[in-house]
């Protein structure tokens, strides 16, 4: 067995615990770096209410407490499920090199568990989407928080 699949099973034994023992939905994460664990997770959405608490953005905040992203290395992704856009989003944000999934939108369509949807959504341009997107240029004197960001990332 290559380290690809022991990572995936993994991550699917910690989804089915999830289930079993939790009551949470059927989603856990493995991140590596250069080929190590450094950092697991599942979904506690049901447990917590909190709507971005998907497995691997638990992985993601778990590695990032202990300094992880400010080592250099190979970070890959294993996850239960195929990754939502919002976690894909927060992975390509932090370097992650790849990801590996063991189930996919097709195969959890039939559980209601398929992003495929939102997916198809984001590939909208914004004024096309469900969603109202409305730029409002405000500017507040003396508070422009990206100059205080350039100023103190300068240093």
């Amino acid at each position: 067995m290559d380290n690809a699949t022991a990572h995936l099973e993994h991550a699917i034994q910690l989804a089915y615990d999830n289930v079993r023992a939790h009551g949470g939905r059927p989603f856990g994460a493995v991140l590596t770096r250069d080929g190590e664990v450094i950092a697991a997770g599942v979904n506690t959405f049901m447990a917590t209410g909190d709507p971005t608490a998907h497995a691997e953005l638990e992985a993601l905040r778990a590695a990032g407490r202990e300094g992880a992203f400010n080592k250099p290395g190979e970070f890959v992704m294993y996850a239960s499920g195929n990754p939502c856009p919002m976690c894909q989003a927060a992975m390509t944000l932090l370097g992650v090199d790849a990801v590996y999934y063991a189930y996919s939108n097709a195969e959890g369509e039939e559980y209601g568990l398929s992003t495929a949807d939102i997916e198809e959504e984001l590939a909208k341009p914004a004024s096309a989407r469900r969603m109202k997107f409305v730029h409002e240029r405000v500017r507040v004197d003396g508070a422009d928080p990206y100059q205080a960001w350039r100023d103190l990332t300068a240093k």
